[in-house]
Order: C-alpha cells, then sequence, then structure tokens
C-alpha cells in the first residue's frame, strides 16, 4: 500500500529571500524519510524557488512563456537538492516533474502519467515530486500545488497514509492545534485560517484544509502536522498521530 507525505516549501526553503534553500533542514528532512522510503511517494512544496517567480510572471493570471520557463528551473533546482540529500541519507530517489505529466482544466489537474510512479515504486524506488508549473487545457497554462498533487495521488493510487508536513502544529484556532477536523467543524474553522504570511500562489492553510476535507469524503483520512519539529516526520512515517487528523 502506498504511502503519500508531502513537506511544505516553509520547511524547505525561507519563503521569504528568493532561492534561498535551507540546506539543513533538507539534509534533516532526508534524513528522517529515508528509513521509510519504501512504498511512499515524496512531494514538497515550491516555497522560495516558485511562489516568487510565479507571482512576479502574474502567472495565474495570464501566459508567460518566460514566466514558466522561469519557475519550472527554480522548482526543478530546489527538486534536485531534495533529491540528491535523500540520495546520500541511502534511499533511491528519483525527480518527477509535474510540468511533463500533468494536464490541468481551469487549475485543475484534468491528467496525470502515473504509470511511471507505479512502476518506480514495484522497483524500491521513491518518486519525489514537486509544486510546479503547467499546462492548462483552457487557460493555456497554470500552477499545481504539492496540495493538488497530494489528494490526486492519494485517490488515484488509494494510499493507505497521507500526511502533509508544515511549520504550524496542525490546524490551529487561537493559536491550538485541533485534533481532528471535519466537516462539521469548518464553519466554526473558517475563519481562523487564512492564507500563507509570506508569498504563496496556492492559497495556504484554507486551501489545504480544504482538499484534504475534500478527499476525506472519498475514505482517505489525512495528518497535517509539524515538519519543522526533528523527529516528527520519522514519527509519523511510523505511524503516529501528530497534529490534525483530516477526517469524514
Amino acid at each position: 500500500m502506498v504511502k503519500v507525505l508531502k513537506i511544505g516549501g516553509s520547511i524547505l526553503t525561507d519563503k521569504n529571500r528568493r532561492l534561498f534553500a535551507r540546506s539543513e533542514e533538507i539534509n534533516r528532512v532526508a534524513e528522517e524519510v529515508a528509513p521509510y522510503a519504501e512504498n511512499l511517494i515524496l512531494v514538497h512544496g515550491a516555497g522560495s524557488f516558485g511562489h516568487v517567480q510565479a507571482e512576479e510572471y502574474e502567472l495565474r493570471e495570464k501566459f508567460n512563456p518566460e514566466g514558466l520557463r522561469v519557475t519550472h528551473s527554480s522548482v526543478v533546482e530546489l527538486n534536485r537538492l531534495v533529491v540528491e540529500a535523500l540520495a546520500r541519507s541511502g534511499a533511491n530517489p528519483m525527480p518527477i516533474h509535474p510540468f511533463s505529466c500533468v494536464t490541468l482544466r481551469d487549475g485543475r489537474i484534468e491528467s496525470f502519467s502515473l504509470e511511471p510512479i507505479v512502476l518506480m515504486i514495484e522497483e524500491g524506488l521513491l518518486p519525489v515530486l514537486h509544486g510546479d508549473v503547467a499546462m492548462d487545457i483552457t487557460r493555456r497554462a497554470g500552477i499545481v500545488s504539492g496540495d493538488d498533487l497530494v489528494p490526486y495521488l492519494a485517490r488515484s493510487l488509494d494510499a493507505e497514509m497521507v500526511a502533509e508536513g508544515t511549520d504550524k502544529d496542525g490546524v490551529l484556532v487561537e493559536g491550538k492545534p485541533l485534533e481532528r477536523i471535519s466537516w462539521d467543524d469548518w464553519s466554526g474553522v473558517e475563519k481562523f485560517l487564512g492564507g500563507s504570511s509570506t508569498t504563496d500562489v496556492t492559497g495556504g492553510m484554507r486551501e489545504k484544509v480544504l482538499k484534504l476535507l475534500k478527499l476525506a469524503d472519498a475514505g482517505i483520512n489525512s495528518l497535517i502536522f509539524n515538519a519543522s519539529k526533528h523527529g516528527y516526520i520519522s514519527r509519523v512515517l511510523k505511524g503516529d498521530v501528530l497534529g490534525t487528523k483530516v477526517e469524514r
């Protein structure tokens, strides 16, 4: 059974500093992930390697070939750093760039070539995906975030575990993490969920929770936890329930 783990760009980069990778954090994340890489798909955010560029070129609003190239090149560089760190830590990672295998329609994933990912997992490889730009059937081009990739992968491959590591202790209400959240809680919680405090073209915590609630509708629960705390990634991959559980 497949596990899907996302590590947010705020963990791997400083979103306030253009193209600034947190090398020590990338290495730490790799060391925590590598022992549990079997049957795992890793997705990571773009952080300062994607959001800033996408905003500068207004890629949400218009088609810009130069913006697509610059933004894609940036996120590929961050992906390279993550893949290399995982390899040094003993995993067998392989990069997968969504620009080459995902098509959007009105900003949503329309098609996704998953066969190579399935074969990689069968052969003991660790697929490593990332937030990226993508071609869009109706808008010509757009952005596919890690938060889009995670539920699509989880549904398509019937994931047994889904977790999203952020720089927060979970879904926070008045500064305290909820133990769990469902649609029944949404009306009372939504007002506490804003976007990102830094440049983020993908909607921040509010959109993340919405997408995971829709995943829960498909019968797949997930976790939002604090991946900046040392050891938490390993604990989640071992099966510990940390942070906020998103469920029906």
